[in-house]
């Protein structure tokens, strides 16, 4: 049985006393059970302490992007070995806020996964679509080449350790949800694709999770779903009382 993964994207938001505050509130809360795993994706500036914060707990950290390159003259880059110095754990990559305001794209996003597991980092990728992609009924096409870019080239091993986050973009901040058989459908389809470039028996062991307007209100019926795994958490995560009721959601 697939594992609940659930990560609380806190994207551009929280100081320093506000991060370290959270994780204090969390730490120690967090169900200790092997059948969820719990990760806060932080902004750059907090990675090193809330790592510190964290070792020996049941919380882990990840960063919310990276470059692909190890080193260079990328101002304003993190790289991944920067990343896996520290001791972050997972990192996000291609999420559609990437994707629309700084030009990520699907060849960057691969880029970026095989540099994740070049370190020992684990990708969450993101993918989706947007609201006019759904209306002309390119759901499936689009986010399956999403899936199958972020992944080319990539082992067998290096797929089963991918995270997939599917997220319609329509409903990311908007406070509207796919109904979980919509997003089941399409969480599905991802495995089905993953299928395609791999086989069957990774495809089973892979971990996609949904995001998008989840909530505490209705992660149980999301995560009732057969092929949706945990959740990719923004606003609600937040707050370190509906972070926990979202992870305990995952061992229900």
């Amino acid at each position: 049985m697939r594992k609940k993964v659930i990560a609380g994207n806190w994207k551009m938001n929280k100081v320093s006393s506000e991060a370290a505050q959270f994780v204090d509130d969390v730490v120690g809360k967090v169900p200790d059970s092997d059948q969820v795993e719990a990760i806060v994706c932080a902004p750059f500036l907090y990675l090193s302490s809330l790592v510190e914060k964290t070792k020996g707990t049941k919380v882990q950290i990840a960063a919310q992007n990276m470059h692909f390159e190890d080193n260079g003259a990328y101002t304003g880059e993190v790289s991944p070995v920067m990343l896996k110095d520290i001791g972050v754990s997972h990192v996000v990559l291609g999420h559609s806020e990437r994707r629309e305001y700084f030009a990520e794209t699907d060849e960057t996003v691969n880029k970026k996964t095989h540099a994740a597991f070049n370190h020992g980092l684990t990708p969450i990728v993101c993918v989706g679509e947007t609201l006019e992609q759904r209306e002309a009924n390119e759901t499936m096409s689009h986010v399956g080449s999403q899936v199958e870019e972020a992944l080319r080239g990539l082992s067998d091993e290096q797929v089963t350790n991918t995270i997939i986050a599917y997220e319609p973009i329509w409903a990311i901040g908007t406070g509207k949800t796919a109904s979980s058989e919509d997003a089941n459908e399409v969480c599905a389809h991802i495995r089905q694709v993953i299928k395609k470039v791999t086989s069957e028996d990774i495809a089973e062991k892979v971990v996609i999770q949904y995001g998008g307007s989840v909530k505490p209100s209705n992660v149980d019926e999301l995560l009732a779903q057969s092929d949706i795994d945990g959740a990719l958490v923004g606003g609600a995560s937040l707050e370190a009382e509906s972070f926990l009721q979202l992870v305990e959601a995952g061992i229900k």
